[in-house]
């Protein structure tokens, strides 16, 4: 049952993520960003260690989200699930990319930066705090307002 929600949920928040992301981003960038088309998005969903969600709002909040921005990736939104048992150890979040290739490059960049190893290597001290990570690449369909 946990698996068929774990899938669940990631399905039903992409749609809602994309839905309301189109309405921001669209008003702030404009036609020019609605008409890129070899733009990827990537679902990921975190799942943490038990006790360790804050830990991971505390890193991306002072670090990661920044650094994601540094190496390509844009941030479009972050959610945090409103029901039990997701409610305690996930956080969800979209990414767009300009392609897989630079989704895969823009990762590894960001993997090698001194500053995530440091700030990565600190947020553990305690324990580790992600026990899974799912990543779903996603393309915008051809009537969808973002693209």
């Amino acid at each position: 049952m946990l698996k068929k929600i774990r899938f669940m949920v990631p399905l039903g928040l992409t749609i809602f993520i994309l839905g309301l992301a189109s309405g921001s981003v669209i008003q702030f960038a404009g036609v020019a960003e609605a008409q890129v088309t070899a733009r990827v998005f990537e679902l990921r969903t975190y799942t943490t260690n038990p006790g360790r969600l804050d830990a991971l709002h505390a890193r991306f909040e002072q670090h990661t989200i920044s650094l994601f921005e540094r190496h390509g990736m844009t941030n479009i939104a972050y959610f945090s699930p409103q029901d039990v048992p997701l409610s305690d150890n996930t956080l969800i979040y979209v990414l767009a990319h300009d392609s897989r290739e630079s989704a895969k490059a823009s990762w590894a960049a960001f993997l090698e930066d001194p500053e995530w190893q440091r700030a990565y290597r600190e947020s553990v001290r305690d324990g580790p705090i992600v026990d899974n990570i799912e990543s779903v690449f996603l393309e915008a369909t051809d009537y969808s307002q973002m693209r």
